[in-house]
């Protein structure tokens, strides 16, 4: 099982809604596979199929010493929110207080085909939600305030990392909704 290459913040995949996975077959079973190695050896929390560049809803996660994997997932938030830091395996050393829903009711398949609902709080509630995230082309960085985005931005300017997206011919693409947010970090 190979250590896949994890996609840094430029590349488009990141930014892009992957595609719902329509067969639960042997490769499928392998990317998770794939995934689990890869998570583990970073080491992360989680990891989304995206963030080794295969556009499809599919990730994985290590929550206190327990690991999973969720397919084509839905998820219904509790109203109640947390704050606390998190990063993400694709901002190497990046870091940011993020709001999240204290609680989630994720609904998906696992490898198999097989249905799954799983309830998490805390920290699963956190990594299910921003491993979701990824699978609809959002970033952490996109939850933030005003203020810490910017702070974010200034920060993976300057790191060592964001010039290698440079140097392979991805630019960075900041995008911004045009449409009020109404105080949300979204």
């Amino acid at each position: 099982m190979p250590i896949l290459p994890i996609r840094l913040f430029g590349d488009p995949v990141l930014v892009t809604p992957a595609a719902p996975v329509v067969d639960f077959d042997r490769e499928l079973r392998k990317l998770v596979s794939d995934l689990t190695e890869t998570m583990i050896d970073a080491p992360g929390a989680g990891l989304a199929a995206p963030q080794v560049g295969v556009p499809l809803r599919v990730f994985v996660w290590d929550i206190d010493e327990v690991l999973g994997h969720l397919i084509n997932p839905s998820l219904d938030l509790s109203e109640e929110i947390q704050e606390g830091e998190e990063g993400c395996l694709s901002f190497p050393e990046l870091r940011y207080e993020t709001p999240r829903a204290m609680r989630v009711v994720a609904k998906g398949w696992n490898m198999h085909g097989e249905p799954v609902t799983l309830e998490g709080s805390e920290l699963l509630a956190r990594a299910l939600q921003h491993e979701t995230d990824h699978l609809d082309g959002i970033l952490f960085i996109d939850r933030l305030d005003s203020v810490s985005r910017k702070l974010a931005m200034k920060e993976i300017r300057e790191s060592d990392w964001f010039g290698l997206v440079e140097e392979s011919g991805l630019n960075p693409q900041i995008r911004t909704s045009p449409h009020s947010i109404f105080g949300k970090g979204l």
